[in-house]
């Protein structure tokens, strides 16, 4: 098997630490399953007594094929695993668990929905809350945070401790454990029993790490334990591709590495074997702008390629136009849909990209969740105004928005499966600031009955007041209100296309049809598509080509990035997208969206000029 001079230094390194620097493309799977294969074969060591530790299961079982098909064998004593498939085998040994100590996501989910009705907090988007709490809890606890000084970012402080608190009772009560539990026990496992430690450093002589740069500080601090006293530690990531600090990755660990391990020798997989000559220098004139980073020279051993395609335009349909006419050109040429991917930076705001595919006819595939714009509770808000706006009566409809904004009307006044709005008004004949309330809703129903759908969403948002209620939400909930009206600003575009109610509500019908009978097909192995991906979730993927859209400030670096740290990471993030292409690259980015300017991306000048 051929491998290059840095490859066959890394696979015949034998004792002590090393450090491999392995960017995109660069072979480090088969530098960590060929050194896995000469350290049985040329250095005699014990399969036994090889741990090689990757991120995901899917990883960890695509290292032992390679490994397995690479020695020939059927069979192999060495461990390949996830880091909490090793932690946890540390813990059934030392305290007889099983798999059903650890909880389902499922029931964390209702852990916790049930804590926070019993708290009586209400929230409109109450999956998202959650979903964000589990996020913050795990974040706590790998970290080790101290409870009391922690700032939580999605609700109030006192709050956040008491839902912890009552969470980690639960599964305690239970005799439950989760993913974060594992490191926490399984650390002090080692810290409190030196015997047990030495057992397990015993076992795990010969340790490989892929994709260091994602680790974390409490797994980093595990794995130190095992390694030592021998320190036959070896690890290989890339810090440029270090993207997941929001889970509690930090890129500091693998750049200290050599100061924790001062005789580790380092080595640079410096060849890019994916991309095209052009892709590959362009990617790292980017990455070079941050700081802190090893400084590393890659070369791609494909020629120079074509030219990254940058293009602007006017406004987001403009460019969802030319993306899927780009699509279909490349496909007449020649290139199968499934070697193409759409990238986008977050999974929110892309309606009406799906709507052009779906238009021409393009099928696709997505990796993540992309949340459907008509399933979203704003949108069921605005819907709800219209359709009393229509003359529905329906008592579920005038609950759902009697006090968005508020208007303090008591949910005690509809107490009928239909509503009759002079019974709700007699409830408060001796109260005349409250009529005159519901007389204004009943001239802003009645106003809203004859526009259009486009002028109904900018009444419902300026007219009624729903902006203010939406303001007051996103404090209460502690998040930016314009990640709230950014959900206005694309439904109000998306009702721009109709003249009618009707003929808007059956588009909406129609498009959630069409999402469902994607989401069938995507199934089926037969159908050739193009893959829609969030720019964290192709990490790890290659295409033929690639398209990076809505390059913008506020969207790639995202709004939220504000300190110096969080824009380098943006930047990384940038760098991982460029780089899964490997022949094509396109970098899309519109002027106007929804009717607001748009700087173009930072990262796109970056680009063209080298770092000062």
């Amino acid at each position: 098997m051929y491998m290059n001079k840095a490859q066959q230094q890394a696979v015949v390194h034998k004792e002590g630490p090393m450090l491999v620097l392995a960017g995109p493309g660069s072979g480090k799977t088969l530098v960590i399953t060929e050194r896995t294969k000469r350290l049985i074969e040329l250095y005699q060591i014990q399969e036994s007594n090889i741990l090689v530790i990757t991120f995901t299961k899917a990883a960890a079982n695509e290292m032992k094929e390679r490994f397995l098909k690479s020695i020939g064998k059927n069979r192999t004593g060495a461990s390949f695993g996830t880091f909490h498939a090793v932690f946890f085998t540390i813990l059934k040994h030392a305290y007889r668990l099983n798999s059903k100590n650890i909880i389902r996501e499922d029931l964390r989910f209702h852990y916790l929905k049930e804590i926070i009705h019993r708290l009586e907090l209400e929230f409109d988007d109450e999956k998202d809350f959650i979903m964000d709490l589990l996020s913050e809890i795990s974040l706590v606890k790998s970290n080790r945070i101290n409870l009391e000084n922690y700032y939580s970012s999605n609700c109030g402080d006192e709050i956040f401790r008491i839902i912890y608190k009552e969470y980690d009772s639960r599964l305690k009560q239970s005799h439950l454990i989760d993913f974060d539990d594992m490191l926490i026990l399984c650390h002090q496992l080692l810290k409190e029993r030196q015997d047990i430690l030495k057992q397990w450093q015993n076992k795990f002589q010969y340790i490989l790490i892929d994709e260091f740069q994602d680790i974390n500080q409490i797994q980093y601090e595990i794995v130190r334990m095992l390694a030592a006293p021998q320190n036959n530690l070896f690890i290989v990531g890339d810090d440029d591709q270090s993207i997941y600090r929001f889970r509690g990755a930090k890129p500091e660990i693998m750049l200290n590495f050599p100061k924790d391990y001062p005789g580790c020798e380092r080595l640079v997989l410096s060849t890019n074997y994916r991309s095209t000559k052009n892709i590959v220098q362009t990617s790292i004139r980017l990455v070079s702008h941050n700081q802190n980073r090893y400084e590393k020279e890659v070369n791609a051993i494909k020629d120079e390629g074509g030219k990254i395609q940058v293009l602007q335009f006017q406004n987001l349909a403009e460019e969802n136009q030319r993306l899927s006419e780009e699509i279909i050109k490349l496909r007449r040429e020649g290139i199968a849909l499934k070697d193409m991917a759409i990238l986008v930076r977050t999974n929110m705001g892309f309606g009406a990209l799906l709507h052009k595919l779906m238009e021409y006819n393009i099928p696709f595939q997505m990796r993540d969740t992309l949340p459907n714009l008509y399933d979203h509770w704003i949108t069921r808000d605005i819907i709800a105004y219209i359709k009393l706006a229509m003359g529905s009566v329906e008592r579920s409809l005038f609950l759902q928005i009697i006090n968005r904004p508020k208007r303090y009307v008591s949910r005690e006044c509809f107490d009928t499966p239909e509503i009759n709005f002079e019974d709700v008004k007699s409830y408060y004949e001796d109260k005349s600031w409250m009529l005159e309330r519901l007389e204004q809703m009943e001239y802003d129903l009645y106003a809203i009955s004859k526009m259009g759908p486009f002028a109904a969403v900018n009444y419902i948002r300026r007219g009624v007041g729903y902006e203010d209620y939406l303001k007051e939400y996103s404090e209460q909930r502690k998040i930016k209100t314009e990640d709230l009206l950014e959900i206005l600003d694309e439904l109000q575009e998306s009702a721009k296309s109709y003249q009618t109610f009707e003929a808007w509500f059956g588009y909406m019908e129609a498009y959630k049809e069409e999402l469902k009978q994607q989401a069938e097909e995507s199934k089926r192995d037969n159908i050739d598509r193009i893959t829609i991906a969030t720019m964290h979730s192709s990490k790890g993927l290659e295409f033929e080509v690639v398209f990076i859209v809505d390059a913008n400030e506020g969207i790639t670096p995202h709004k939220k990035a504000v300190l110096a740290a969080d824009i380098e990471e943006e930047r990384r993030l940038f760098y991982v997208a460029m780089t899964r292409a490997k022949e094509y690259l396109y970098i899309l980015s519109a002027k106007d969206r929804y009717n607001k300017n748009m700087e173009i991306s930072r990262f796109v000048s970056e680009l063209k000029e080298d770092k000062k």
